[in-house]
């Protein structure tokens, strides 16, 4: 006989609710990277950076909400122990995720590019992850008891 609590498979959620939860987050994200993108333009940052213009970072936002859904999706159904897995692996993918922002301010290579406009990047970053953590934790729950 099996332990039910060590064998809980991750609950399912309709694609209806799935799709509306990450399209929600897109507008969520979008958003606020558009104050983030705002803010950093009036405190100096150029305007001529391509990563700092809404359909730049738009795209760029869907896309790591849809990479990091799969990610997590396959964390949810494959690892022992999803939750310890992307404990470690979220805050990994965020700082891995600097090294472009990093490079933008320190070398500068693209127009427009600057110390503020790598930090502004790296904020988007980070808000990124937090509303797709928050989204992801809504439709894509874990499942509770395995270890």
């Amino acid at each position: 006989m099996t332990d039910a609590a060590s064998t809980t498979a991750p609950v399912r959620r309709g694609g209806a609710l799935i799709a509306g939860g990450l399209v929600a987050a897109a507008i969520v994200a979008t958003a606020l990277n558009a104050v983030v993108a705002a803010i950093a333009h009036a405190a100096g940052a150029s305007s001529q950076l391509q990563a700092l213009q809404l359909p730049t970072y738009t795209i760029f936002t869907v896309i790591g909400l849809l990479a990091g859904a799969a990610g997590w999706a396959i964390v949810r159904a494959r690892a022992r122990n999803p939750q310890r897995v992307l404990r470690v692996l979220v805050p990994a993918v965020v700082l891995v995720s600097f090294v472009p922002d990093v490079l933008v301010g320190a070398f500068g290579g693209l127009p427009g590019a600057s110390w503020g406009g790598g930090v502004a990047l790296m904020i988007m970053h980070v808000v990124v992850s937090a509303v797709a953590v928050g989204t992801y934790l809504r439709v894509l729950p874990l499942p509770t008891g395995r270890s």
